[in-house]
């Protein structure tokens, strides 16, 4: 009877002892797998150095001939292969993004915003990205927007309009164009118009698959320079937006850097804002030339001294040059949603050393700068004397951004040195003291101690 009871528990003991062997066995199994694992993958990574190290071998890895050392492994012919197949493609896929985005990994999405004022050398400095293969960029589309929306200066409306360009602004940045039909006129039938505002002046805009063949008895107003297209389909538009690695845009039409808070704070973007400014007494001359009719009042008192300068055109002027001032300010003090995503570039800096300039402000936006940026500025800034249209991005840049003085009056200088007093300041620029100060080209209108800010 007692040997009856003692035959299950010895057998429940040996059952136990082989669960207990079970458990240690997988636990061994599992650490030797792991230290497998760990020399093969250290066998892989020497293999594949010395795949790198060595063309030849590389060569031989592809070739038709077996080495005796592969023929009496197929296993390791097998990770050469593989690894030389792989070679091949990280080598392939590294051409392309050279080709597209310059050399270097094109990093994360960046979104660029060139923000600036009318006759700064936005257009310009705009070229600086439109000319980047990786970029895609978009010249004044907020155009439709103050088209098609009217607001009051001033007050409320002032607030308005920048909060509709704000939203405009973020769906665009977001590849969202159609976010466009809604302002374009006449409206896009089909996605397709042949009214988007210089489509010219945007390179993805005017390249494939988004330049379609030329449609005949079709009116294009804004068409490519370069190519013949037919009217812009904004499905393709907004899909090769999408193909591209980062997404740029200039406007004239946003002076509230405050305002473009939600933009920088967006998860989904990674916006970079370089604030252009310019001598605004160049600005006014500029202006007084490119929208001559809106300018009329300013040019007769210039030259006749009959009809009164209006105290609102004044006004305007001032409130202008503040609205600049107040951005740059707010942008100088880095409050915590704009470190290090936001850029004060003098006009007058780009144009005395073009690539200089663009190379800052690309290493600014984490962008690679390319050969073909590099080409098209210096063909654009080494132009001829007689290459001076008023839209034109070709010029002599460093003959040009200081013509204005021997054109301007004095008198017309003094009001906006007077209206403009505290952004000229801020920017480093000085003041003309009498007539001869400033048509003397030996007196820099530029503070010889540039600002803290100027890089």
């Amino acid at each position: 009877m007692e040997i009856r009871r003692a035959l299950p528990q010895d057998f429940r003991e040996l059952l136990h002892c082989l669960k207990m062997r079970s458990k240690y066995a997988v636990l061994l199994v599992f650490v030797v797998g792991l230290i497998i694992i760990e020399k093969e993958n250290n066998f892989i990574s020497r293999v594949s150095d010395k795949l790198k190290q060595s063309p030849q071998a590389l060569a031989e890895a592809n070739g038709t001939e077996a080495s005796p050392a592969l023929a009496e492994n197929g296993s390791l012919a097998s990770l050469r292969e593989l690894d030389a197949a792989f070679s091949q493609l990280r080598s392939h896929l590294r051409n392309v993004t050279l080709q597209l985005a310059g050399n270097g990994d094109p990093g994360p999405r960046r979104h660029v915003l060139l923000m600036a004022t009318t006759r700064t050398g936005s257009s310009f400095v705009g070229e600086f990205f439109n000319q980047q293969g990786s970029i895609f960029y978009l010249f004044e589309p907020l155009w439709h927007i103050e088209r098609m929306v009217t607001f009051e200066p001033g007050g409320a409306n002032a607030v308005g309009s920048a909060l509709v360009y704000r939203d405009v602004l973020k769906q665009l940045l977001l590849c969202d164009l159609y976010i466009l039909e809604s302002f374009i006129s006449p409206a896009p039938e089909g996605h397709l118009t042949p009214f988007m505002f210089r489509r010219g002046s945007s390179r993805s805009l005017c390249e494939e698959p988004v330049c379609t063949p030329s449609t005949k008895k079709v009116f294009e107003k804004y068409h490519c320079k370069n190519r013949r297209c037919g009217p812009l389909n904004i499905t393709l538009a907004a899909e090769a937006c999408r193909r591209k690695q980062h997404v740029a845009l200039k406007t004239v039409r946003i002076r509230q850097l405050e305002f473009l808070q939600p933009l920088v704070e967006d998860p989904r973007l990674d916006v970079r804002i370089i604030q252009l400014v310019r001598d605004p007494r160049a600005v006014l001359a500029s202006r007084m030339v490119a929208f001559s009719g809106k300018y009329e009042t300013w040019k007769k008192w210039a030259s006749e001294g009959e009809a009164p300068l209006h105290e609102e055109e004044v006004q305007r002027l001032r409130g202008n040059c503040e609205s600049i001032r107040l951005s740059a300010e707010l942008g100088l003090r880095r409050p915590g949603w704009l470190q290090g995503r936001y850029m004060l570039v003098r006009y007058e800096d780009v144009a005395r050393a073009p690539l200089q300039k663009a190379e800052e402000m690309y290493r600014f936006a984490g962008l690679p700068l390319t050969p073909q940026v590099e080409e098209w500025i210096g063909k654009n800034t080494q132009a001829p004397r007689d290459s001076s249209g008023v839209y034109s991005t070709r010029k002599n840049s460093s003959e040009q951004f200081e013509k204005w003085r021997f054109s301007i009056p004095f008198k017309l200088a003094q009001v906006v040195q007077d209206a403009c007093a505290p952004a000229m300041r801020l920017f480093g620029y000085k003041l003309a003291g009498s007539p001869a100060a400033l048509a003397n080209r030996s007196f820099s209108l530029l503070e010889e101690a540039q600002p803290s800010w100027v890089t």
